[in-house]
């Protein structure tokens, strides 16, 4: 009974310890106002701009929109332990609720995978396509990624007249 009591301890203590990994928990934070911030973009894109580019070099809104989802999906699903979320990168004819419900379907999952990641795993090496990269840094490059896409967009925005949102940081 007092080994079990003591091995109940350890592993309650150790799980504490997990949950309140002051990296994660800052990268939650950080996702949370990430998440609503590039959701909010989309919300204030009228519709009619969605396959707005602002060269023919360049992806519209709408693709800017899922190839963010996409590679939102792709990282939490193959490197953090997420769920894995389908996104179809080219929803021709999709309204725009169904774009934003597919950018919030991913988001929501990277948001769980986050929550749920192990601290212990952070350091742990994942076969990268540009080679070997901790956890830790896949989480860095998911904000990062996210980021640069979003940036593109709120100029897509401004383009079109579009005030964006407010800006959400931590």
């Amino acid at each position: 009974m007092r080994s079990l009591l003591l091995t109940l301890l350890i592993f309650g203590a150790s799980h504490l310890t997990m949950a309140q990994d002051p990296f994660l928990t800052d990268a939650v934070a950080k996702w949370e106002n990430m998440m609503a911030y590039t959701l909010e973009l989309a919300e204030a894109m009228p519709f009619e701009h969605y396959d707005f580019r602002p060269t023919e070099e360049q992806m519209t809104f709408q693709e800017q929109v899922l190839h963010m989802a996409g590679n939102v999906a792709w990282l939490t699903g193959s490197y953090l332990h997420g769920e894995k979320v389908t996104v179809e990168r080219t929803m021709e004819n999709a309204s725009k609720e169904e774009v934003i419900t597919t950018a919030r379907r991913a988001m929501e999952a990277a948001h769980t995978a986050l929550q749920n990641l192990d601290a212990s795993t952070l350091d742990d090496e994942v076969n990268f396509f540009a080679g070997p990269m901790s956890r830790r840094r896949i989480v860095f490059l998911l904000n990062d990624h996210l980021t640069h896409h979003r940036g593109q967009i709120i100029v897509y925005a401004r383009m079109q007249g579009i005030k964006p949102p407010s800006y959400r940081g931590w």
